[in-house]
């Protein structure tokens, strides 16, 4: 078959910094043959990497495949779609969206070369299989400054109301040689962004002792690597070498993200989440004590069905103790396919939404009284750009993860170069942002 050559290719990547990992990969094996554009309107190839994971993200990337089909009455020849949508429901959308001319799977982005051999050989091609292994380690990176690295893939965890599984497949490691020459490949970074389904989970489908802890002390001996974040850590694998990693290794940014996703233990239990609220208390403790200064980010699910009022308070007192540095609050989102789907006692939608707004704006208030400490103090910052509307630079201080947590704002009267880190003095702080001076 021809080896089709330098096509304009526009990608457009949607969903998690899992899916952004997965979307580099590919744009690197595409680049070996063909041009990458920023430009959307200027690609004669548009690939839209989807993520399925709720109901509203399988609607906002239908509506982009949409959009990229209505481009070809203006130039683009070819629309691909690739990642979680049609891995999951390629049976549905193959006959629904005809005019795409190819759909490629989770794991499938190493024959992206050879799909469009095929697709401008005039075949329609279904290139959708089983998940599997990383596609590779060379990456496009589109990020600055920071880079995430994808450590495992699939969960085993089944959580009641989460697609994952079905979706990715079950949890799967990436060996750490493949790791270390992946990070190696990035250049300098700032930080380095640990990421799995179920990041404190690494190694255990591995042997020989491997954990995280055996991961992050080889990428710390990184030159390229200035520092490290731990994303997505399930608080039943958070061990107390992990704690003492965190808490020893100058390296490991003094933050993590630990999903709780709720702390009424009759929802947690309904959820097939293993924790209680006493017992994450107890390593929110324990975090605390052996980590000065340490961050803690989570993330709770409201709506779930059985969530009475009792349940509902019983989180909302969790905030108030545990006084996370930040927190994500979602919707429950009824799953077909899960085993949450068919409960009882699912909660209107409306009072979903009231839930949803008491939580964020509980937060807001928590997350209020954490930055007080922080006013007239010196902290480093991390300088990631400018903004053009409040003439400030801004950027990002240890308890800050890029794009789900605030920002730190500062006035410099000297020059100031990205990806650089700069003492800050902060004079205030508005919602989820801090303001300061360059000192």
């Amino acid at each position: 078959m021809k080896q089709v050559l330098n096509k304009k290719i526009g990608v457009i990547s949607l969903g998690c910094d899992k899916n952004r990992v997965d979307t580099e990969k590919m744009l690197a094996i595409l680049s070996k043959r063909h041009t990458l554009t920023a430009d959307i309107d200027d690609a004669e190839i548009l690939i839209v990497n989807t993520c399925a994971f709720l109901e509203s993200a399988r609607k906002e990337a239908v509506e982009e495949i949409l959009m990229a089909i209505e481009s070809k009455k203006s130039g683009t020849e070819k629309v691909i779609v690739s990642g979680c949508l049609p891995q999951l429901f390629i049976d549905q959308i193959k006959d629904e969206l005809v005019e795409v001319d190819a759909f490629l799977g989770v794991s499938d982005y190493n024959e992206i070369l050879a799909v469009i051999d095929r697709i401008y050989a005039g075949e329609r091609v279904v290139c959708v299989g089983e998940p599997r292994g990383e596609c590779g380690k060379k990456r496009v990176v589109t990020t600055d400054n920071y880079a995430y690295l994808k450590i495992a893939d699939g969960c085993s965890n089944h959580c009641t109301y989460c697609l994952i599984p079905s979706i990715r497949g079950k949890y799967r490691s990436v060996a750490i040689a493949d790791l270390i020459e992946e990070a190696k490949s990035l250049g300098n970074v700032s930080e380095l962004i640990l990421v799995a389904q179920d990041t404190a989970k690494y190694g255990c489908d591995l042997g020989g002792g491997i954990t995280l802890v055996t991961l992050i002390q080889e990428l710390s001996k990184l030159q390229n690597v200035k520092a490290i974040r731990l994303l997505y850590c399930y608080p039943e694998n958070i061990t107390d070498d992990l704690i003492d990693e965190i808490a020893n290794n100058p390296k490991v940014i003094k933050y993590i993200d630990m999903p709780l996703q709720h702390a009424d233990d009759k929802v947690l239990k309904l959820m097939n989440r293993k924790g209680t609220a006493e017992g994450y208390l107890r390593l929110i403790e324990k975090l605390r004590a052996k980590v000065n200064g340490i961050a803690i980010r989570s993330t709770f699910i409201t709506g779930f069905p059985m969530e009475s009022e009792e349940a509902f308070n019983n989180l909302t007192e969790f905030l108030l103790k545990a006084k996370l540095f930040n927190a994500g609050f979602f919707k429950y989102s009824r799953e077909e396919g899960t085993p949450a789907y068919k409960l009882d006692g699912q909660v209107p939608a409306k009072i979903k939404t009231q839930r949803h707004k008491k939580l964020y704006s509980l937060q807001k208030k928590v997350v209020k009284e954490n930055y007080k400490k922080f006013i007239g103090k010196t902290i480093k910052v991390l300088a990631e750009g400018f903004d053009c509307d409040q003439l400030v630079y801004y950027g990002r201080a240890y308890f800050n993860a890029p794009d789900i947590d605030g920002k730190v704002y500062f006035f410099s009267r000297d020059e100031v170069e990205y990806g650089e880190s700069y003492d800050i003095e902060i004079i205030k702080s508005t919602g989820y942002d801090l303001y300061g001076e360059r000192q």
